[in-house]
């Protein structure tokens, strides 16, 4: 049986490398509370949940109504990541500054963290388990036959040779950078939305979860411009959180004066 190319296993390995990179970055260079890895994670895990159950019960019966590649499944997908993933970060920012265990300061690191489960847990570690597990079963020859057809049959690109590897390993790590930006940006202004009370930064974070709309057309797409699209999109969104919340910082930046700190840069 021909085996999964270790190369591949290096994709996850790069989804974790460059999460927990960000997120030792920002923690020895800005602010990066523990307690903020565990409300992005309650954020996060239980928005990933509820998608799961509401696609359970669902997702045939929008693809039977409307196919896959439509503007209708688009919808579908995109309302969901907006009310379930920006919506719960949003609500969970909230419970965490009405009691303070989380400030303003805090945006940053929670839109971090929550890509940080995304792609260096559920994309990047989960995936590597998985993988390695695959590779591991089949090298020692205790995969049964049929489990292993089944698997070259649903997933043939596991075993294309390491040549064929390198330009979609470097397109989905480019989409994993897309997926931190844009969870940063989102994250940012729920925090600040929640600790300023300003509930129309919360409303100029919800429409960005509506980038899961593109999800159907993907394969349609030839895949360096689906993801250069998508990584376009989300530095948007960066850039547009950025500018909203500029009066914000500068508002910030000026209490960390009157206090004595100084501002990390």
């Amino acid at each position: 049986m021909q085996n999964v190319d270790p190369v591949l296993i290096l994709e996850p390995v790069l989804f974790i490398v460059l999460s927990v990179g960000v997120v030792l970055y920002w923690k020895l260079r800005r602010r990066f509370a523990a307690v903020v890895l565990f409300y992005s994670f309650v954020a996060y895990a239980t928005a990933i949940v509820l998608k799961e159950v509401v696609q359970y019960f669902t997702a045939k019966a929008v693809f039977a109504q409307f196919g896959y590649s439509s503007w209708e499944t688009g919808l579908y997908f995109g309302l969901q990541t907006s009310f379930f993933e920006v919506g719960l970060a949003y609500l969970a920012a909230r419970y965490a500054v009405s009691t303070r265990y989380m400030g303003a300061p805090d945006g940053e690191s929670y839109g971090i963290a929550l890509g940080f489960w995304e792609n260096g847990i559920l994309l990047g570690a989960l995936s590597f388990v998985n993988l390695l597990s695959t590779y591991l079963l089949i090298a020692d020859n205790l995969l049964p036959q049929s489990v292993y057809q089944t698997l070259v049959n649903a997933e043939p690109s596991l075993f294309l040779p390491p040549q064929q590897l390198v330009f979609p390993i470097a397109l989905a790590t480019l989409e994993r950078v897309s997926s931190l930006l844009a969870h940063l940006a989102w994250g940012y202004l729920c925090v600040l939305a929640a600790a300023f009370r300003r509930p129309k930064l919360f409303y100029t974070a919800l429409p960005m979860g509506m980038l899961d709309f593109l999800v159907p057309f993907a394969p349609d797409m030839p895949s360096w411009l689906f993801e250069l699209v998508v990584f376009l999109l989300s530095l948007g969104f960066l850039l547009v959180a950025l500018r909203v919340t500029g009066f914000y910082r500068t508002r910030m930046s000026a209490q960390e004066s009157q206090l004595g700190v100084e501002p990390k840069t």
